[in-house]
């Protein structure tokens, strides 16, 4: 690749590296790794460490974090769930808010409740997120106090403990299932007798149901605390100011006089090698896992272990390409496969391998697996693995660091909250780009062999485990697991030869085509060009990230226009050319090829569109552009490979077919549409059957081997005058025959009436609800928007109601969209995982709430909670590379104004609670809906 834009991006890299080594000398191998420059670490005198980091992504929002070094493994036998009980009840009442009034208040001024606020229980931590707008100073210091409420102020009141135990319970119901049922024998086993196994997050049904208030208040005396406590501020803020509310709102909560001692729980070494084998008719998949010796570990500090950290990292990436090749066989011992090291728990870690299994069963899995790993512990990578392992590494890290004044709040978040918990260091990426420029080329293929062969155990000490279904093969004895693993360690095994591989994409560039014609729109920013081929390209250069270019080009066609005899040879079509690859490159040869380069590129076959699309790092933009060339000039033709896919989706069909909710989702499909083949559905192990190589291709051709009607999209961080050759040479070089560019009504359309259908399907006592409404509407932006609206009002009532005040649900609710293709309609559900027992209470309760908002509209305060949702959203979203490429593109297929995105603000300003209450009466028709209930099988 000859781009000058590269060669810049190559120059300012080392540049960068040339400044940081002058400022800051790098570490002597046991030296401490220093804290980020722009990260300000504290602690206060009562322990409680703290985290402030000024970050304007996105603007004028603050992202706030409470971290408790608390979790479910700290729970007496009184207490089992009520780490995650404690959690729930920080939005139920607190010193400074009652009961539902905190979410109430982080409602109105655009916080989102589950997506943007939330929390989560773990073993051995809790974690509360709380992101607040930082354009008002009130709602700044309310964040600060509602960690402080969380970290001290929990009110606990008897009456809020016993309305939150229904819901909690539902959760509990939600969860159970064949994993479920499955991990109840498994983890016993995997903790090998630690505490660990008793300890699930969830907890007990019958501690939740009786557990009496004085338990969880003295789980949250005993440990929520400030020594083990962090508070997180990471956002638009001034770091000043967070530090002084910080001490103002933390500096003066306590310590236990006699605090109960924070210890860790051990995992015992394992004495001997076991096999369990556990089967459930309702798995969805079969899956064996080898794993070796669990070991305690902690993160290493020093520069020394930064490099013993990118030697592992370099070692997994090749052993997991090797896996991945495995796949890519005619016929593949598994469906998916993977080694590697990994954390199992606080300060614990093993070596492992895993493998979905396909109808093949366990043996060829363990033979391909063990062998694998055994090729690496014996014999080491190869030069060129290592070579481009190292290629792929440096330019990861180099994104990192030219996104470094782009780089979201979440992510410092998240590397503090793992510093807090793990003690992971944190020297920051202006640091650890300067480390790994200098570290990463002085790795040895000697050093990086040794550390896999002292990674890969050869010892007797592992848990063989095979879990699912396992309905295509009889379920083997433990010890025949043991054995087989025995058994393939004796097949002697060759080193892997070291392939050369082609340096670049493409050999001989194509005649280019010329820019015909240029445009320009000042109000958006973009710029049109008309190529000699007909071919359209729109650019929009953004400095939304420094090192990100998306790409995208759509038109009308699809599915829609091959018969029913060809539904899945279109479904596949874009994804089987993905998996065997372009000109003469497998996917594993291609993947060679761009080692050390951030591009990636596919097509898809849609229902009613068809495309090309994807991504590039800015200097990659050319990279890109061949791929997208080659894809749709000269797919690649492979049998093997297309039988390796086809076998692996049909064993992935076949597996799905065990879960019951598969068998509810159809009935949900059949009751709505009846047997029409043109209704997309889960695919069935049969369906492969029609799957037909030469007919892939040949769909595939007729579709993308035209690029006439397609508009391509550039927005991201590029120089628009040194693109211009680029998208005239491979995209105005792009083949133009003419093909039909519209898409075909099918006549699909849902049944009319009010239909109820009932599946027993499941051994658990749940149940799930489905109600569809659907009809035909008048398409307009603003009614998309009242629709979106009357779902999202709708939400809030149906969690206020059905999940606050009655208990009946955990989660789910109402989602809709009104579309105007294939014709002007809207579908409009609600879904709601129950109890068997609550099924009838569930729907009333739904349809009492739907009815309000008929016959009253929402409440203005609801609606105001919405719309000040979106407008924050939108606002962050004008920021987003994705957001424009979305927009433009959407706007180019149906001929609307390219800019309507930009007046979104006043159409929601325009919308009002006449206009839901009006979407209410319009959308839920009670002559007109479709319901499905899903409940356990009779016993």
């Amino acid at each position: 690749m000859k781009l000058t834009t590269l060669r810049l991006a190559a120059a300012t890299a080392l540049l960068g590296v040339a400044l940081l080594a002058e400022a800051a000398p790098l570490p002597a191998p046991g030296d401490t790794l220093p804290v980020a420059p722009y990260a300000k670490v504290g602690r206060l005198p009562n322990g409680l460490t703290y985290y402030i980091q000024k970050n304007a992504r996105p603007e004028k929002r603050l992202e706030l974090r409470l971290v408790v070094k608390a979790g479910s493994i700290l729970e007496d036998d009184d207490q089992r769930g009520l780490a995650h009980f404690t959690e729930h009840m920080a939005f139920n009442g607190s010193t400074h808010f009652k009961r539902h009034e905190l979410i109430s208040y982080l409602q109105s001024i655009g916080v989102k409740y589950g997506r943007d606020l939330n929390a989560y229980t773990s073993f051995d931590e809790t974690v509360y997120m709380l992101p607040i707008p930082t354009d008002s100073k009130e709602a700044v210091a309310k964040g600060f106090l509602v960690l402080e409420d969380w970290a001290h102020g929990i009110t606990f009141n008897d009456a809020d403990i016993d309305s939150e135990r229904p819901i909690i319970l539902e959760e509990l119901r939600l969860g159970r299932g064949a994993n479920d049922r499955m991990n109840q024998v498994l983890l016993p086993k995997l903790f090998n007798g630690s505490r660990y196994a008793e300890r699930l997050p969830i907890g007990k049904a019958d501690v939740l149901r009786t557990f009496k208030p004085e338990a969880i208040r003295r789980f949250y005396q005993d440990w929520y605390r400030p020594d083990l406590m962090a508070v997180i501020a990471v956002g638009d803020i001034d770091p000043q100011e967070a530090e002084k509310l910080i001490k103002a709102h933390f500096g003066k909560l306590k310590n236990p006089d006699n605090p109960r001692p924070r210890e860790y729980a051990a995992i015992p070494e394992r004495k001997v090698s076991e096999g369990l084998v556990i089967t459930d008719r309702e798995a969805a998949a079969d899956v064996l896992y080898i794993r070796y010796p669990i070991v305690p570990h902690a993160e290493d500090p020093t520069y020394g272990g930064y490099r013993k950290d990118l030697v592992e990292k370099l070692y997994g990436m090749m052993l997991s390409q090797r896996m991945i090749e495995l796949t890519q066989q005619a016929d593949p011992p598994f469906i998916q496969g993977g080694s590697g090291m990994g954390k199992v728990v606080r300060g614990h870690r093993s070596f492992s391998i895993s493998a979905l299994l396909g109808k093949g069963g366990y043996v060829p899995a363990v033979n391909a697996l063990v062998q694998e790993d055994e090729r690496a512990r014996q014999f080491g990578f190869t030069p060129s693995e290592l070579e481009r392992a190292k290629r792929t590494m440096l330019r990861n890290y180099e994104r990192m660091y030219a996104e470094r004044d782009k780089s979201d709040s979440g992510a410092f978040v998240a590397e503090y909250v793992r510093n807090f918990l793990e003690g992971e260091p944190m020297p920051g990426i202006e640091n650890e780009y300067a480390y790994a420029q200098a570290l990463i080329p002085g790795i040895t293929l000697d050093e990086v062999n040794a550390a896999v062969r002292q990674a890969i155990p050869f010892d007797d000490k592992k848990l063989v485990i095979l879990m699912g279904s396992l309905k295509d093969t009889p379920a083997p004895a433990a010890a025949d697991l043991l054995a087989a693993i025995d058994t393939a360690r004796k097949v002697p095994v060759t080193a892997r030869a070291d392939k050369a591989y082609a340096t670049s994409l493409v050999d001989k560039p194509p005649a280019p085509g010329r820019i015909v014609a240029e445009t320009e729109d000042k109000v958006l920013g973009t710029t049109e060009l008309t190529l000699s081929n007909g071919v359209k390209v729109v650019l929009k250069p953004t400095d939304f990230r420094n090192d990100q270019v998306l790409m995208s080009a759509v038109r009308f066609g699809g599915q829609s226009l091959f018969g029913v005899e060809d539904v899945f040879n279109a479904r596949y079509a874009g994804a089987l050319a993905a998996q065997m690859g372009v000109a003469n490159y497998a996917p594993a040869d291609l993947q060679k090829v761009l080692a050390g380069k951030s591009v990636t590129a596919g097509a898809v076959l849609g229902e009613l569109t068809e495309g090309v699309g994807g991504s590039a790092g800015s200097a990659d933009l050319e990279t890109l552009l061949q791929l997208t060339w080659l894809k749709m000039t000269q797919p690649r033709r492979d049998e093997a490979l297309f039988n390796s896919f086809v076998g692996r989706q049909r064993d992935l069909a076949r597996n799905a077919l065990a879960r019951p909710e598969a068998e509810f989702a159809e009935a949900i499909r059949a009751a709505l549409y009846g047997d029409n083949p043109r209704v997309p559905r889960a695919p069935r192990p049969e369906d492969f059957d029609k799957v037909q190589l030469d007919r892939v291709q040949q769909v595939y051709r007729e579709r993308f081997a035209s690029a006439k009607g397609m508009v391509f999209l550039l927005v991201g961080n590029f120089d628009p005058v040194k693109v211009r050759p680029l998208v005239a040479t491979w995209l105005g070089s792009l083949p133009t025959p003419d093909i039909p560019v519209a898409y075909r009504d099918l006549g699909v359309r849902p049944v009319r009436g009010v239909v109820r259908k009932e599946v027993r399907r499941g051994k658990e006592a749940k149940s799930n609800v489905s109600i569809t409404f659907t009809g035909t509407t008048e398409f307009s932006l603003a009614e998309q928007m009242r629709m979106q609206a009357l779902v999202e009002v709708l939400n809030l009532k149906l969690t206020e109601v059905l999940r606050e005040q009655l208990g009946l649900i955990y989660g789910g609710g109402a989602s809709g969209a009104v579309a105007r293709l294939p014709y002007a309609h809207y579908t409009v559900g609600l879904g709601m995982p129950c109890g068997p027992e609550n099924v009838d209470k569930v729907i009333a309760a739904a349809f009492a709430e739907i009815r309000k908002l008929q016959e009253a509209g929402p409440d203005a305060d609801d609606l105001a909670k919405v719309k000040q949702n979106w407008l924050t959203n939108q606002r962050r979203a004008l920021r987003e590379n994705g957001y424009w490429l979305s927009e433009l593109q959407t706007a180019r297929l149906n001929g609307d104004p390219p800019g309507r995105f930009l007046e979104y603000e006043q159409r929601v300003a325009a919308l009002t609670a006449a206009d839901v209450q009006a979407a209410a009466r319009r959308y839920f028709d009670f002559e007109n809906y479709v319901q499905v209930v899903l409940y356990p099988e009779a016993k």
